[in-house]
């Protein structure tokens, strides 16, 4: 089940079983972009997101849980008239944290737990 305790790599989680996956639409979806140098764009994507299959009765985490990823992608964006462009990304997605319902903040914020900066600098150390 989605909360049993599992491990991976002896690494020990809840949640999805590694290899598992969704497939997603993404409805009104809105990229904002601000040029900040020459070639650094700040960005933020903001979309309601929908299964593609209904999710299976009892799994998952209760309505108005979070998560909090820290994303690292390529994109590929090719122009096709004045006014469009495609874009393709693919990358690795990382969670810093979580928040229940009932909690009173994310993951990280608890005691004897990673700060949401020491997870991200763990992360981009991993990666690198």
């Amino acid at each position: 089940m989605y909360n049993d305790v599992k491990v991976h790599d002896g690494k020990v989680y809840s949640g999805m079983t590694v290899g598992t996956g969704h497939l997603w639409n993404y409805l009104n979806a809105v990229w904002e972009e601000t040029k900040v140098e020459p070639d650094v764009w700040q960005m933020k994507f903001t979309a309601t997101k929908h299964r593609q299959k209904s999710a299976p009765v009892g799994s998952g985490v209760p309505v108005g849980s979070m998560y909090h990823w820290y994303i690292l992608a390529d994109q590929v964006v090719k122009k096709i008239n004045a006014d469009e462009y495609t874009t393709e990304m693919t990358g690795l997605k990382f969670k810093i944290g979580h928040k229940r319902p009932y909690w009173r903040g994310f993951s990280y914020t608890y005691p004897e737990q990673l700060s949401y900066r020491q997870r991200v600098i763990e992360v981009l150390r991993e990666t690198l």
